[in-house]
Formats: C-alpha cells, structure tokens, sequence
C-alpha cells in the first residue's frame, strides 16, 4: 500500500526537484544544461537564452537614415526665410545646367557660342551681342563683328580661351571658327571640365548654407534652442538634397560625354 503511494508521489517529487535546480538568479541560459529526468515524466528543457546584435551594415544604414526635418517656413519667418535659401540653392544647380549646356557640348554649334564673355574697355558683353553668329558651313562658324569691330580682337580671345577647344581666325572683321573634331581625347577634357563645374557648384552650394546657419544663429536669442537646431537641420537637409542632384547631374554628363 504504501509502495503504491509513493509511486504516485513520483512525478510530484521529480517536478520539485528540477524547479529547485532552476535558479534564476545562476542560470542565464540553458544550453548544455539537462535537469534530471524522472521516469514518467516528460520534461523539454527552455530554448536557449541567445542575445542578437546588431551587424556594421544594419547600424550604418541606421545612421544614414535620420528622421526627415520639414518646418514650416511660415512659421520661422523672424528668423530665417527658408524659401529664399530654396530658391538661391536651386539656382547653384540651375547655373550649373546652363554651364553643362553652353560649354560642354560634343558637337559645337551656333547657340554654344552665343554666351562666351567678351570683355572690352566697355565692360564685359555675350558675343552674341556684339557679333552676329552663322554656320558658314557643317566645317566652319562664322561671327561677323562688322557691327562693333573695334571688339573683334577681343571676340577671338575669348573664343580660343574658351573651354570649348576652339582656333578661331580673324580677317578684318570676320572671325572664323573651325568646328572641333570629335575626339577621345577631346571628350575626355570635356569630362574632367564637367567635373571642375560641378565641385564649383557645390563650393557656391556650400556657401549659401553657411550663410544660411550664419543667419540663423545670430538670431538665437528669443528662441529656444530646440527651435534653432531643427532650422539648421532643415538647411543641411535641403543642401543635401541639392548637392545630389548636382551628382545625378554630373554622372549623365559624364556618360554623355564620355559614351
């Protein structure tokens, strides 16, 4: 009878004894440890305690991926006018497509003459200002200065100084430009000139964001400073965003180029 109980006992007893083996204040994790098994008792040991880190790329993409700042320029008016920072970053990139435009094309045409700079005792002129521009021929741009020939020679300087790889000839007044061949080595030069305009566009970039937080932080008093780091964030994030669009700009340059 009494053999019968403690048989009965056995599993309450087995149970007992592995809490007891489980302390909590010892045991972190369970691998390779194997409480006593009793027979007649099932007993699956806890999954094993496994702590996860975080990998170099995860943590890297995690910086890279600040919160997004976006005031309401109404709304810091007395301090800055964020709209006008806008407008003077798009205008660095605007400037700097009209430079891709005008110097940097393959094929020289009419229209890529028109805005080189003239300089005269008068100041300094477009030479489509001061010559009427022609294609003579698929070989030969022709600039007629009879209107101003006192500037002709001025014209052609600025015509072979260009970057645009141009040998102009002047008879009296009458400047001929022999159009380029398109050569590796020519395009190359093109490239590298894409290249200069572009680092000049972020230097014009990176000097409106200056003055931006220049601005703003001569405006500190009666505001918090909360206030004054989100509009400083606002700017940095706005010249970020220019100066990838000036890359985006300047890598399908480059590949028009380059072909």
């Amino acid at each position: 009878m009494a053999l019968n109980h403690l048989n009965l006992l056995r599993p309450f007893l087995c149970q007992s004894l592995v809490q007891h083996a489980r302390s909590p204040l010892t045991v972190t994790s369970w691998v390779g440890f194997r409480p006593p098994i009793c027979p007649g008792t099932s007993l699956h040991p806890a999954p094993a305690c496994i702590r996860l880190y975080a990998t170099k790329k995860a943590k890297a993409k995690a910086k890279g991926q600040s919160a997004k700042v976006n005031i309401n320029s109404a709304l810091v008016e007395d301090i800055i006018s964020l709209d006008e920072v806008k407008e003077d970053m798009t205008a660095v990139l605007s400037a700097l497509k009209d430079e891709f435009t005008r110097n940097l094309s393959i094929r020289t045409s009419p229209g890529a003459l028109d805005h080189i700079v003239v300089t005269t005792q008068d100041g300094k002129f477009p030479l489509n200002q001061l010559g009427q521009i022609s294609m003579k021929s698929p070989q030969v741009i022709m600039v007629n200065m009879s209107s101003f020939p006192e500037a002709t020679a001025a014209a052609t300087r600025a015509l072979r100084e260009s970057s645009m790889n141009l040998n102009p000839e002047a008879d009296g007044t009458i400047i001929k430009v022999p159009v380029p061949k398109v050569t590796r080595e020519h395009r190359e030069n093109l490239a590298k000139l894409a290249k200069q305009f572009s680092n000049k566009a972020k230097d014009s970039l990176r000097r409106v964001r200056s003055n931006s937080v220049n601005q703003v932080k001569k405006a500190k008093e009666g505001h918090s400073e909360d206030t004054i780091r989100l509009i400083e964030k606002q700017i940095q994030q706005m010249a970020d965003n220019i100066a990838a669009d000036i890359d985006k700009q300047l890598a399908a340059k480059t590949k028009e180029l380059l072909g």
